[in-house]
């Protein structure tokens, strides 16, 4: 068995470690791995490619931006990627994130299903089968056709022309008569309901594997001395962790408020690069941190992991912070709801803060045995178990027992 994955990066953010995972489990299952990736640092690992240069992506991006459509273009790195797939001969193609300005998807979608390629389509936000933003919010023209696109300018960027229709025709038509070599599996439940609503993606085969991460080495409970580093011994720690603060889909007020109703309390603040203006005194902010390790020990140190998105597809944090033993509140967003341990979690409807408040409060002060906690979640978010789960799905592609 041969599998080529191609995703936006490679061991970098959220979806590139989930390909480093699951590469790295194929190597060590004696099955044969590659994959191909476009953004970030460059690798000089064995069977791995990069398929374009950061300038070449922002020089697509912005093309895009001109003169449309949205996943077009970027025939370079393309045409690069199926010499690979040529060359190589894989048996499967897992596609994970291709967005990013790496490669035309459409071009792509339709080369595999034309030339009959099994193919594992890896959905972890919603841009398939929108064709256009990665989060709908509460906008179902993705249901129709869209056009027309009330968020044009913040989901796509395009500045001269609204192309989102004619990137839902082209997506769908990518996909059209792809069905008896694709399976779509999805990173949370609430993802594949809405997958199996769309008129691109309807009718074909849909799972759900969970995002793993790796238990055994970085995520799990840890006594450690951060609080004492921090002089926040006696303090109840309400963690958040976001990439970017200042975008509303994040809700980062709602935690700034959280912390200006808790005085007492305080609000850890990790991975945001971006200003935060008016922090109350109470609030730490540590910024990105790429050690993993350190960051699990801010995880297992924290009273609480508090979400406040509008939408997630499946929120790592929240895994992360279980496996950590720390258990979340947060607004209901889709998929974290869904995803996480229910004895260890509490949502409540987004944008209601009274209630947020309130469970925050009851949960920063139970007795929980994080110990308990992170064996649990141990179990459920493994990078193992969805290595295992993949590999499963590569067999059942490939009609394998």
């Amino acid at each position: 068995m041969k599998i080529l994955q191609v995703n936006c990066v490679y061991n970098e953010e959220s979806t590139g470690k989930i390909v480093a995972d699951i590469h790295n489990h194929l190597k060590r299952e004696g099955i044969s791995s590659i994959v191909c990736f476009g953004r970030g640092l460059s690798k000089s690992e064995e069977n791995v490619y990069r398929l374009c240069s950061n300038v070449y992506a922002k020089l697509c991006k912005a093309i895009k931006v001109l003169v449309g459509p949205m996943y077009g273009g970027c025939f370079l790195s393309t045409k690069k990627l199926i010499r690979i797939i040529n060359r190589k001969k894989p048996d499967i193609v897992h596609l994970h994130c291709i967005n990013g300005d790496i490669v035309n998807i459409y071009r792509i979608i339709t080369y595999l299903r034309d030339k009959k390629i099994k193919t594992l389509l890896t959905l972890h936000a919603e841009f398939i089968y929108t064709a256009n933003c990665g989060y709908s919010l509460d906008c179902d023209k993705w249901l129709t056709g869209c056009g027309k696109c009330p968020r044009l300018r913040k989901e796509t960027g395009e500045l001269l022309f609204d192309w989102t229709h004619y990137s839902w025709k082209m997506m769908k038509k990518s996909f059209e008569g792809f069905n008896d070599n694709i399976i779509i599996s999805s990173v949370s439940p609430w993802l594949e309901s809405r997958a199996k609503q769309s008129p691109i993606l309807m009718g074909k085969r849909h799972c759900v594997v969970l995002n793993g991460i790796n238990t055994e080495q970085l995520f799990h409970y840890t006594s450690n001395n951060r609080r004492q580093a921090l002089g926040l011994d006696n303090k109840k720690i309400i963690l958040y962790i976001t990439a970017s603060f200042n975008r509303p889909i994040k809700g980062g007020k709602y935690a700034l408020e959280i912390a200006r109703r808790l005085p007492e309390y305080v609000l850890v603040i990790i991975g945001n690069e971006d200003p935060i203006d008016n922090a109350p005194s109470n609030t730490v902010i540590l910024g990105r941190i790429d050690d993993q390790k350190v960051l699990a020990e801010y995880y297992s140190m924290a009273d609480l992991l508090l979400l406040t998105s509008e939408k997630e597809t499946f929120c790592m944090p929240v895994a992360e912070s279980l496996c950590c033993g720390t258990p979340v509140v947060g607004f209901k967003a889709g998929a974290p709801e869904q995803i996480a341990i229910k004895e260890y979690s509490c949502f409540v409807e987004f944008g209601d803060i009274d209630l947020l408040e309130k469970r925050v409060v009851e949960y920063a002060n139970m007795s929980w045995n994080k110990e308990e906690i992170s064996q649990k979640a141990i179990d459920k978010y493994s990078s193992k178990r969805m290595s295992v789960e993949y590999v499963n799905l590569y067999k059942e592609l490939l009609d394998e027992d």
